[in-house]
């Protein structure tokens, strides 16, 4: 009898294609970053997150906000540095990565950034999940302090609410900057001068048509 794994048969999971990949928890870094999945995933300790699909609201706004935040670095000249959408993978710390919505890494930590992935971020965005807002609220907050990325803003769809969040002295956790709603501008500490008008972020035609 042969010893050779069956084909997958109709119905079944496409085993012969799941077989060349690591098992859960032996993915390797290299492995990780030479993926090509189509999709969004994150990768912790040898264990790879297939993330959700975004919808067409938070790809909506995560567009809205990269715009602005490069339109003031073209405006801006003191303000070097790149800002980019997801995906592409952060390395938080050895054996942890996240993808951001919206990052931003400035001139002087050029040295950070690779073809492949960052190492941390200066500025990054979040989108929140309407079936998972804890991931964005507690452990996204949690995982970019303690990378020490100084600034964090979570925009949240549900209350229509920007929140900016920054480093605090100690460097360990964050502190709450401004929490802000429709009428008002979410400002950033790391970026002087750089402010987004909250109501647009969530009724600009592009986003409710």
């Amino acid at each position: 009898m042969s010893s050779q794994p069956r084909a997958s048969r109709i119905g079944e999971p496409t085993w012969e294609i799941a077989n060349l990949y690591p098992r859960q928890g032996a993915w390797s870094e290299s492995d990780y970053l030479g993926l090509d999945a189509g999709r969004l995933v994150e990768y912790e300790n040898g264990v790879l997150e297939i993330l959700r699909m975004p919808t067409e609201l938070h790809q909506a706004i995560s567009l809205f906000l990269w715009l602005q935040l490069r339109n003031f670095i073209d405006t801006h000249r003191r303000m070097q540095g790149i800002c980019l959408v997801a995906p592409l993978p952060i390395r938080l710390w050895d054996g942890k990565f996240r993808e951001p919505d919206v990052m931003y890494m400035s001139a002087e930590n050029r040295e950070r950034r690779t073809p492949k992935f960052w190492e941390g971020a200066d500025l990054v965005m979040e989108i929140v999940s309407e079936s998972d807002p804890d991931r964005d609220w507690v452990e996204k907050r949690q995982d970019y302090s303690k990378a020490g990325i100084p600034e964090y803003w979570i925009v949240d769809p549900r209350d229509r609410s920007v929140t900016v969040l920054g480093l605090d002295n100690g460097g360990t956790g964050y502190d709450e900057l401004s929490r802000t709603f429709d009428g008002q501008s979410a400002a950033s500490r790391l970026l002087a001068d750089f402010a987004v008008d909250v109501s647009t972020v969530f009724d600009r035609p592009e986003v409710i048509q």
